[in-house]
């Protein structure tokens, strides 16, 4: 199968690029390089090196001789995706090329916009390519477990069956997002349904949860085939950050009260279920959703595991929350659609957070720790932010 993998340079992009060649797909990769220039305006970064895309599809090639046909490309330069599009002929897309960060999308008004036009201009531009040139093109879009927000029902997987004054309908899932990024997903999941709706479209939407690890079978190949580990309060994750702060002799520092549930998946399953949901794609016209996260936590539960796996000392701490959130609230969701394709889930383990802390020690010396503190808070309309122009995506 050719499968294009928009966002190839990504945390989450490289890893499922090698992850598909290497089960016998012909992959190619697109990104326009925007992730790197948040960091630079951030002044944080991988607390892993990471190599140049050029430089990682070389070593890809040189280490499991397979080739990814590599692209430049901006999702909101409609020619040039239209082109990149021509040239591939992709028969499936996975879509992982938008800004991921909640608490980026909230340091100001410039932020907020950006992260919107930047998501859902490049999904419209992508489905209205896919629209005109081979509707049969299978999208398999991320999306995230934080559009459901956290409901006081079941959380089923995208549909839901309501019956209101006698009468019963399927409707998509209500959504109540946090943040700006999240409401960005819950555009394009409205969007994408939409195009399947008029135009037939096929479209699988994987709704993940938080993931954490950095290692994939692909990336332990080469130094240089490495995945990106974000450790700052913007980009990185939580159970990453728990981790990071273990190892460093850093308090945990748990947001609020620490009953904020999230779902979570590990890296290695989430390369698998997108290769699940490339080789078992929708039906012409489905917009099908799966929830792509196998195990719940409290924050504090995911400190407290995080805390018992370190062979050291380590100290969880409360602080305030920077969020505007429910703390104390009702969360369970249905996930069995990825189970019944054949997913096998790797679940939390002392295991994995032994060899990430090994991989945090090798790296240590290059953490920032100014840039873990919490600074983008939810009240306020504009936040401290370094300045940076950001065009059009």
């Amino acid at each position: 199968m050719r499968i294009l993998v928009l966002g190839g340079d990504g945390y989450l992009g490289w890893p499922t690029a090698m992850y598909l060649s290497a089960h016998g797909h012909e992959v190619g990769v697109l990104d326009n390089g925007l992730r790197r220039q948040y960091d630079h305006e951030l002044g944080a970064g991988s607390l892993v090196p990471i190599e140049s895309m050029a430089t990682r599809v070389r070593a890809w090639r040189e280490v499991s001789g397979h080739a990814l046909r590599s692209y430049t490309v901006d999702l909101c330069d409609a020619d040039a995706l239209y082109a990149a599009l021509r040239d591939f002929r992709p028969e499936a897309v996975v879509h992982f090329a938008e800004q991921r960060a909640a608490p980026y999308s909230m340091i100001d008004r410039k932020h907020a916009v950006h992260t919107q036009v930047n998501n859902v201009v490049g999904t419209l531009n992508l489905m209205y390519a896919i629209g005109e040139l081979d509707r049969d093109v299978h999208v398999v879009k991320l999306g995230t477990m934080g559009e459901y927000g956290q409901p006081n029902i079941d959380i089923e997987e995208g549909w839901l069956e309501v019956t209101h004054k006698g009468r019963t309908d399927r409707m998509m899932f209500p959504k109540k997002p946090g943040s700006f990024y999240h409401l960005s997903k819950v555009h394009d999941s409205h969007n994408l349904e939409f195009g399947c709706r008029i135009w037939g479209l096929r479209v699988t939407d994987l709704n993940q949860g938080v993931v954490y690890g950095q290692e994939t079978p692909e990336t332990a190949l080469d130094p240089r085939l490495a995945t990106r580990l974000d450790y700052d309060s913007v980009f990185g994750t939580v159970i990453n950050r728990f981790a990071i702060q273990a190892v460093l002799g850093q308090p945990l520092t748990v947001y609020g009260g620490g009953s904020q549930t999230r779902a979570t998946i590990d890296i290695r399953d989430t390369v698998e279920c997108v290769r699940l949901a490339c080789e078992n794609p929708a039906d012409r016209g489905e917009f099908r959703v799966f929830n792509q996260a196998t195990e719940k936590f409290s924050l504090t539960e995911m400190a407290d595991v995080v805390a018992r796996a370190y062979p050291g000392t380590a100290e969880v701490v409360k602080v305030d929350n920077p969020r505007v959130e429910i703390e104390d609230h009702y969360y369970a969701f249905t996930h069995t659609a990825l189970e019944s394709l054949g997913l096998q889930p790797h679940l939390l383990s002392e295991t994995l957070l032994t060899s990430m802390f090994a991989v945090i020690r090798e790296n240590e010396h290059r953490v920032d720790l100014e840039a873990m503190r919490p600074v983008v808070d939810w009240r306020r309309a504009a936040n401290q932010a370094p300045a940076l122009r950001l065009s059009g995506s």
